[in-house]
């Protein structure tokens, strides 16, 4: 299966299927470009290529992969769409180091319910550029599961390219292919599948999986005229054998002696060729959010024995783990993980035996031996003084760590952010101080919540899972985010149409809801909130009502005042305001469709909209009482608030709609949608109130699943929209006039 050919196929064929019925349907290339944040999600794998300089690759859990170019990153897989959407989850990654330009990724969200595709291995004979090959797999792959950062579960065979290994979740054992990846088959004979569950009482199923069978690694200092001899794999099992060995090129295989009495699981494993000696983290967990105890252990081949070489010991296990092939006995390892104050990262240059840290605690003090810049993520913050703990500056979730074969210098690590990492890590080992930099550039992973475009002020403002939200004032550089106070993840954003410095937000936990009175610039919090949380938020258009669906009811403040409950409405209904008539709210839920004309005090119902699952509603930035409602049978229309609807052509299921600047003066608003027009879910934009549509989203730029989109469109730019995705951030239309 050729990918890019078949994109291309379709977004061929789609405007000729449309042609044909009513000459409505085509599609148009736009110039995508990223809204730069920098990162914003979690980095679970790193890997340089061992034979070609300059060459590295990173996995994502939702935002697909990435090559490196210098410093900065380049994605890999923004074909994803609604078919594929999937391929945004990469549960493992193998460059080729016979031949560097092969790339193979093995692809998959989750095990559960929530994904109902098996995985697949795709290969690129280009660096990534391009997919010519896919595998699929007999069952699902995890990238976004638990025990995801262990591994790495691919492996090209360093002496024989066209033998790969592939450690596979949910009891599926270990696989091979013989044939460059083209068939796989299931090691017969290997002994163990892995027995580790995080929760084997989950319902959703997510944490009720077993984790697996989660590192391959090669011993490359062992060879036959065929391949390589000895194999290591690592499996998710505690207290019996997780390490077992081949060496007969996986003719046969054995457990290794116990380490630490199998306590602990093998998270990662990095051969030393030079010493003949296979270093491993041990954790009691599978991470990557977990872990409370571990080790780590040196295992010499030639010996057979173990050695404990555990740098620190603390409420945590270990993950990440780096060896610098130029420099035999030296070793990087990092723990998982260590909440408080911050991670540690420790190095040894006598193979484990002595340990330096980058930092130690001298009450009240922290002594830093690094300097840091984080300039392409300045959400994280710093750089602060010694007696400040506050800050996670190194770091969490660091499952990925590398050294560069090629130069000793460098080195990144991932953390559940961002990307780190220098170019001076030798100065650890003679005036122990290096400078840790962010090096996101190019990666955008944030799972984008909500986006809104004003009249006024900053042309877009959004907010995300995990790192909060920002006020977008250049859409090439990062900014430090909303603050007083931070959110996490935060769920909800809007303006007052006709006072648009007005912004208020919302996030995940009680209580997390603050306002900005001059565009987003800055923020107070907002009384009163206290008992709320999550959902949808809604301001009135002239600032003087805040409507909120959020997770305990819908509820409304008005001047200021405390949140009453909305009598009249169901809860969880999908909310807006009206953006012109300071009066008027909206909301619909099941097929009623509710207008309030006395800022909540009221409401009237409705179903003549014809839609019996609503998603969004948006509101026209120029005339009031006109709006538009999303949902399972399409897009509906009204211009007298809601008490008439025309249905729009051609969609058949619709989910995020954004109402735009017209194409012509005191035309129709441009309309784009996220739904479903002749069976292809993509992103449409319509000119003329739905008579003709136009397919925005193609081949290179799917935007994942089309049920996830969150949009924003520009009232002061025609074409110009703003597209959230569940991964990779927020895109822009840089071509738009």
């Amino acid at each position: 299966m050729v990918l890019k050919d078949m994109a291309t196929a379709i977004c061929l064929l789609l405007p000729l299927l449309g042609a044909t019925a009513n000459a409505a349907l085509t599609s148009q290339t736009q110039v995508w470009k990223n809204v730069v944040i920098g990162a914003g999600g979690f980095v679970p794998g790193i890997v340089f290529n061992p034979t070609k300089p300059n060459l590295a690759y990173l996995r994502t859990d939702i935002g697909g992969a990435y090559r490196s170019n210098g410093d900065a990153w380049v994605p890999l897989t923004d074909y994803a769409n609604d078919t594929t959407w999937h391929d945004w989850g990469i549960e493992s990654l193998a460059t080729d180091p016979i031949q560097p330009n092969i790339l193979y990724l093995a692809v998959g969200l989750y095990t559960n319910s929530w994904d109902g595709t098996n995985g697949s291995i795709i290969k690129s004979y280009d660096y990534g550029r391009t997919w010519t090959q896919r595998s699929m797999l007999p069952f699902k792959l995890g990238g976004n599961m638990p025990g995801r950062g262990p591994g790495e579960r691919l492996a090209i065979d360093p002496k024989n390219n066209k033998i790969l290994y592939f450690a596979a979740r949910s009891g599926n054992g270990l696989w091979k292919s013989v044939d460059a990846g083209v068939t796989w088959n299931k090691v017969q004979n290997f002994p163990d599948v892995g027995t580790y569950i995080a929760d084997p009482n989950d319902a959703s199923g997510y944490n009720a999986d077993i984790t697996g069978v989660v590192w391959v690694t090669f011993d490359s200092s062992s060879s036959t005229p065929t391949g390589t001899k000895r194999i290591f794999v690592g499996v998710a099992s505690l207290n019996k054998s997780n390490i077992f060995v081949s060496n007969d090129s996986g003719a046969t295989w054995t457990s290794l002696p116990a380490f630490a009495n199998n306590a602990y699981m093998a998270h990662k494993g990095v051969l030393s060729p030079a010493e003949k000696v296979l270093y491993v983290t041990f954790n009691n967990n599978a991470g990557p959010y977990d872990g409370t105890a571990g080790a780590v252990g040196k295992y010499n081949i030639t010996s057979g024995t173990w050695t404990d070489i555990t740098p620190s010991s603390g409420s945590y296990g270990f993950g990440g783990l780096a060896v610098d092939l130029q420099k035999p006995g030296t070793l990087m390892v990092a723990p998982l993980n260590q909440w408080w104050p911050d991670a540690n990262l420790w190095r040894s240059l006598d193979g484990g035996a002595t340990w330096s840290p980058i930092w130690e605690l001298q009450w009240p003090n922290k002594k830093r031996y690094y300097t840091m810049d984080n300039s392409l993520t300045p959400y994280l913050g710093g750089p602060v003084a010694d007696d400040d703990l506050s800050m996670k500056e190194i770091g969490w979730m660091i499952e990925a760590l590398v050294i560069d074969p090629h130069d000793s210098n460098h080195w990144l690590y991932g953390t559940g952010a961002t990307v780190a990492g220098g170019h001076d890590l030798l100065n650890w080992d003679s005036v122990h101080n290096v400078t840790i930099k962010s090096m996101a550039a190019g990666i955008e992973e944030t799972a984008v919540l909500g986006l809104v475009s004003p009249p006024s002020g900053s042309h877009l403002l959004s907010v995300v899972g995990d790192i909060g939200g920002f006020n977008h004032v250049d859409f090439n550089k990062p900014s430090s985010g909303f603050t007083n106070p931070i959110f996490g993840t935060t769920t909800g954003i809007d303006f007052a149409g006709n006072k648009p410095a007005s912004i208020v937000r919302v996030g995940s936990n009680n209580g997390q809801i603050s306002s900005s009175s001059d565009g987003g610039v800055t923020w107070s919090p907002y009384s009163g909130g206290d008992a709320y949380s999550g959902g949808q938020v809604a301001y009135s258009a002239n600032g003087d009502a805040i409507i909120w669906s959020a997770n305990q009811g819908l509820v409304i403040s008005k001047n200021g005042g405390a949140f009453t409950t909305i009598v009249g409405v169901p809860s969880g209904a999908v909310i807006a305001a009206d953006k012109i008539n300071g009066t008027v709210i909206y909301a619909a839920s099941g097929s009623n469709f509710y207008v309030s004309t006395n800022t909540g005090s009221t409401w009237t119902s409705t179903s003549a909209s014809g839609i019996a699952s609503p998603v969004w509603i948006a509101a026209s930035p120029y005339k009031a009482g006109e709006l538009w409602l999303s949902g399972n049978t399409g897009i509906v229309h009204s211009a007298d608030y809601g008490k008439t609807w025309n249905k729009l052509g051609m969609v058949s299921n619709a989910w995020r709609i954004a109402v735009g600047k017209p194409q012509q003066p005191n035309g129709p608003p441009v309309v784009y949608a996220s739904g479903t027009i002749d069976g292809a879910n993509a992103l449409y934009r319509t000119d003329d109130a739905g008579v003709n549509w136009i397919m925005i989203s193609d081949s290179n730029y799917g935007f994942g699943a089309s049920s996830g989109l969150i949009l924003a469109a520009d009232p002061r730019i025609y074409k110009r929209v703003y597209v959230g995705t569940n991964g990779r951030g927020i895109f822009w239309t840089s071509d738009a006039w």
